[in-house]
């Protein structure tokens, strides 16, 4: 099995420092991530810069771009191979909720799906890389049955698993999971620049709104590690009839859902 590893903290993150040891006792891996940190870039691709890939003295490869722009890079024209899974984190701190719209460690991973290559996004609870190692080797341990059960295959899918920052030994099971929800972000925070003018920071994630029983935020509360297949299409289905019915009103009936637009 051969593996592409990306991630969002930078090459040298020690999250992906340890995904890339445990993944090598399992299958033959390569590392493409970014240069820095690139937290919150979601699938961001930079269209309007060159792109440098450089080799780190640990043959980890790096690039001054996204984590998208890293498997992009790689799977377009770096690698002379197509990966079997493309796995990407450990993410320094969790990706649940609504944070895995932003999370450039799902963003990396989706952008192998959408290559239609099978994707993992591995990300740690809390921040700080606490039992990092046992996060890894819980990781390993998931791709490996995986790949026993032949799940790694040529139908591309999408998981997101988080993984509490305990030891082995205190982890519970897998535990499928739907995503939770969070409450609107804090306020900006607004300082003054040397110069006198305004500097604008993003303010922090809101606070849990939805961590009801079956949620991703429960299930890492309780010890167990949170799995959350992932899709990639954002239409509203539910309502697609409801907005033809609504635009029906506007002068210029559209097409039913799922009919034929007459030439």
């Amino acid at each position: 099995m051969k593996i592409l590893i990306s991630n969002d903290d930078g090459y040298q993150a020690p999250g992906i420092v340890a995904l890339h040891a445990a993944l090598a006792r399992v299958a033959q891996v390569e590392v493409v991530a970014p240069e820095h940190n690139n937290s919150a870039k979601s699938n961001a691709l930079t269209l309007h810069s060159p792109l440098y890939v450089q080799t780190a003295p640990n043959g980890f490869r790096y690039i001054n771009g996204t984590p998208a722009d890293c498997v992009h890079i790689a799977l377009t024209g770096l690698l002379d191979y197509r990966p079997d899974l493309i796995v990407s984190g450990i993410n320094n701190g969790a990706n649940m909720g609504d944070d895995t719209i932003y999370s450039g460690t799902v963003g990396a991973a989706m952008e192998g799906y959408l290559f239609g290559i099978p994707a993992i996004a591995f990300s740690q609870v809390d921040k700080g890389w606490g039992e990092i190692d046992a996060a890894a080797s819980k990781a390993a341990e998931i791709v490996s049955q995986m790949s026993a059960r032949s799940l790694v295959g040529d139908s591309p899918w999408l998981l997101n698993v988080n993984i509490p920052n305990l030891p082995l030994e205190a982890m519970r099971s897998l535990k499928i999971c739907r995503l939770g929800r969070r409450h609107a972000a804090e306020r900006v925070i607004v300082q003054e620049s040397p110069r006198g003018e305004a500097m604008y920071w993003i303010g922090s994630a809101g606070a849990v709104k939805d961590d009801t029983e079956g949620t991703d935020f429960h299930a890492t509360s309780q010890g167990f590690v949170a799995l959350t297949p992932l899709k990639v299409d954002l239409t509203d289905h539910d309502h697609l009839r409801y907005w033809a019915q609504s635009a029906a009103q506007w002068g210029n009936p559209p097409s039913e859902p799922g009919a034929e637009v007459a030439a």
